[in-house]
């Protein structure tokens, strides 16, 4: 079986055809798609149809299904599939899971490798999401500054999205633990990775789970944190896809950013995640 590969942006981003993800692709078809996000940082399938069992399945061809730590299990938030993660929008939603721009999870020793979403039900405007490539971000850097981030590593941790102090449960329909035994889990990543299978180097920073610099103040730290945060996300490095049902984003967490852009106001948004251990 032969894929189609359409690129959608300069930087970032491929559309794939020819491919229905739900049926039991042979190995071949595998190692293309995951050719395709190693080459584009995300890739984009359209008119798919998956219950969550077929998206296991799926997700499973790439690796170990992950299970999020922070997302609440109860009565319709996935309490028979914790390997799923619901991103439900309602109306009246003051906030949306995975606005702001950021990489999953990165508070974990090994943070995901990857993750595929699936759209079932989206706004007919509005909800896009964007994606960063971090490999040009990096190779944008002068010279001097890639030596300064060379030695430098990160303190990332997720009391910002999780926790009985954020008060997101209140602004959105997606809930996360806020329970009093709930506890931080923090861990120090290069500020510069070098990418396990492209061998790339690559900016890894996020303004969502990114503190401060180790050995390093918040105040210390911040002012080259907000320049790295504005230069990882500038326009040439991003491409912006439009959700409709059916349609699937696959990213690669190790070298991409994204932002769930939180412009469709009283619009019901609903999809399903699964991330790559």
């Amino acid at each position: 079986m032969s894929i189609t590969v359409t690129p959608i942006a300069g930087a970032i981003g491929a559309e794939i055809g020819g491919v229905d993800v739900a049926t039991d692709l042979p190995p071949d078809t595998i190692a293309a798609i995951r050719q395709a996000l190693l080459d584009h940082c995300v890739i984009f399938f359209r008119d798919q149809t998956l219950d969550v069992e077929r998206h296991k399945a799926f997700t499973r061809r790439f690796g170990e299904l992950f299970i999020h730590p922070n997302f609440q299990l109860g009565p319709g938030q996935g309490n028979d599939h914790p390997e799923i993660v619901y991103v439900r929008r309602e109306p009246g939603d003051g906030r949306v899971l995975g606005q702001g721009w950021h990489a999953d999870t990165t508070m974990m020793p090994t943070p995901p490798m990857g993750a595929i979403l699936y759209a079932m039900e989206t706004p007919a405007v509005g909800g896009d999401t964007q994606f960063a490539n971090q490999y040009l971000a990096y190779d944008a850097l002068s010279d001097g500054m890639k030596t300064m981030l060379e030695p430098l590593r990160a303190v990332h941790n997720d009391t910002r999205v999780a926790g009985p102090n954020t008060g997101l449960n209140a602004q959105r329909a997606s809930q996360v633990r806020a329970d009093d035994d709930w506890r931080a889990t923090e861990s120090l990543h290069p500020v510069v990775r070098v990418h396990p299978e492209t061998g790339r180097k690559l900016l890894f920073l996020n303004g969502i789970y990114v503190h401060r610099f180790e050995n390093m103040s918040v105040a210390e730290s911040q002012p080259l944190l907000d320049f790295l945060y504005a230069h990882a996300v500038r326009p040439e490095f991003t491409c912006r896809f439009r959700w409709r049902p059916g349609s699937i984003a696959f990213w690669d967490n190790r070298c991409t950013l994204h932002d769930a852009i939180h412009d469709s106001h009283d619009a019901v948004r609903h999809m399903q995640r699964t991330q790559i251990a």
